[in-house]
């Protein structure tokens, strides 16, 4: 099974440049991403990136914190596009679990990127509330997980050992660190990787031997050393 490359990003005129990459099989966005990319207007935002993101899966995340709002937002996100993937968070701010929301959700036919999940029991949970028809991504935080000293790896394993169960589920690798990330991924089985731009451009450079980067690493050194001018 081959691990699908989808782009991490919000800012309008970098999905316009990555959109086309046959690379990139689809696009995430968060609040987070989203405000860095200077929206003011969610909906508009959404609807501008949409225009250009028209065929290729693109997920936007609801920022409300309670079933209402959630559900609300949710529902109208749906309604963006046929590529559109809501994207819930496992819990709300007070650590509730949205269980009640996934699965209302989902009984509705819409398809959700679920995120924010650290753990195979947060995996666990959220399949016990869905069916095993309509298409769910959970979104595990690889990354985020190996900063604070945990190893993410095991929860991948058995992530994706319970998911086998359910064709319509797929397993993300989130919060991506370095381009090695997508050879981890891919030797795991997740279903996606989502990765930042600057790390789909290194991840299509891969192939070079160690020779070459020996090489390269040296003159790099050396040019620095000329443009400064350095005397013994």
């Amino acid at each position: 099974m081959s691990t699908k490359i989808f782009c991490d990003i919000a800012d309008f005129h970098l999905i316009k440049k990555f959109v086309n990459r046959k690379i990139v099989k689809g696009f995430t966005t968060n609040p987070s991403l989203m405000r860095k990319a200077g929206a003011k207007n969610y909906q508009q935002y959404c609807k501008k990136i949409l225009k250009i993101c028209k065929f290729k899966p693109i997920s936007f995340e609801v920022f409300g914190d309670n079933y209402k709002s959630m559900m609300d937002q949710a529902v109208k996100i749906n309604k963006w596009g046929k590529n559109v993937y809501v994207k819930v968070p496992v819990v709300n701010s007070k650590n509730k679990f949205t269980g009640k929301v996934i699965k209302e959700l989902n009984k509705k036919k819409i398809k959700l990127n679920i995120t924010a999940v650290y753990s195979a029991a947060q995996t666990k949970k959220i399949l016990n509330v869905i069916d095993k028809k309509t298409k769910v991504i959970i979104s595990i935080f690889a990354g985020r997980a190996a900063d604070v000293g945990k190893d993410p790896i095991p929860e991948f394993k058995k992530s994706i050992s319970m998911a086998r169960k359910f064709k319509n589920v797929e397993i993300l690798w989130a919060s991506v660190r370095e381009p090695y990330n997508y050879l981890q991924s891919k030797q795991l089985g997740c279903h996606i990787i989502t990765v930042p731009p600057a790390i789909i451009d290194k991840i299509e450079k891969f192939g070079k031997t160690f020779h070459q980067l020996t090489q390269e690493t040296v003159k790099n050194f050396l040019t620095d050393s000329k443009k400064s001018k350095f005397k013994m």
